[in-house]
């Protein structure tokens, strides 16, 4: 699996540029999966921790994980669009 860095969140993120009313979707997944207090670590940006992330793609695509594919995310963004939380 590859690893989940800078690279990883720019070829999912990009597509994510072209879709502007999943973008206050994508803010509050943002919000709610970012480390606690990411603020005082750098890169200093909302992220889930790398592990997290790891351990999410491979309980859902497998051992060989995906390859950054853009389109799981804005899948799953979709998904969180049409059942907000109740």
């Amino acid at each position: 699996m590859s690893v989940v860095g800078p690279g990883y969140w720019l070829r999912v993120g990009l597509p994510l540029l072209a879709r502007p009313w999943l973008w206050p979707t994508a803010g509050a997944q943002a919000a709610r999966l970012a480390r606690p207090r990411w603020w005082r670590r750098p890169p200093f940006l909302p992220l889930p921790d790398p592990d997290y992330v790891r351990f999410r793609l491979q309980t859902a695509y497998g051992p060989g994980g995906p390859d950054a594919d853009p389109r799981g995310l804005i899948e799953y963004l979709e998904w969180c669009r049409r059942f907000p939380r109740s």
